[in-house]
């Protein structure tokens, strides 16, 4: 399932090459004026668009390391779901933010990193002692790596608010997060439940 998730990406990132622009700034790009005129389907489309290379890499990199670890906890159906929902959530988080904090309804966002993020905090939720590579070279605690990443999200989002700050898709990724803590939650009081039959 992780290699059909990345050959699909590969896909849609070529698709960017061969096909009209505007088909796939309609039909892969996620905005709330793009949900507002009814474009329903970029809140999942846009999950598996990449335009360039380096987003497209990190974020499959970053797939093929956590995501195979969530599969084998939550099997295929349950991986399904939450890597789709994780994106959803992702692509809303990505409108809330850029309509009420930004003041931009129109501003467009794609890739996985909404869907990314829900991976990672669930990740490190369920194995707060393992090691994440900051910055790929310094090792710290899965929990630790988690929050910094939220909360640099946090300032980044911040930052754009005041008229500066990169280019990122931080609502997306805040969505991701706050979902992968969501479904760590409903896990976790599902496994008491039945510990307690």
């Amino acid at each position: 399932m992780i290699n059909f998730i990345i050959l699909l990406n590969i896909l849609v990132y070529g698709l960017w090459f061969l096909l009209d622009l505007k088909f796939m700034y309609l039909n892969f790009l996620v905005s709330t004026s793009h949900l507002q005129a009814g474009y329903y389907w970029t809140l999942v489309t846009s999950v598996f668009s990449h335009n360039m290379f380096f987003h497209l890499l990190i974020n499959m990199f970053i797939l093929r390391g956590f995501g195979s670890v969530i599969l084998s906890v939550l099997r295929l159906r349950r991986f399904v779901t939450f890597y789709l929902v994780a994106g959803v959530f992702g692509s809303l988080g990505h409108c809330f933010a850029s309509t009420f904090f930004l003041g931009d309804s129109s501003l467009p966002a794609l890739g996985a990193s909404g869907a990314i993020s829900g991976l990672l905090v669930l990740f490190s939720l369920l194995f707060p002692r393992e090691k994440l590579l900051l910055f790929g070279i310094i090792p710290v605690p899965a929990l630790f790596g988690a929050l910094l990443f939220i909360g640099m999200d946090i300032f980044g989002l911040i930052t754009q608010m005041k008229g500066s700050g990169l280019p990122i898709g931080h609502g997306a990724h805040l969505g991701g997060a706050i979902f992968g803590m969501i479904y760590f939650a409903v896990l976790k009081m599902k496994r008491t439940y039945y510990s307690t039959e």
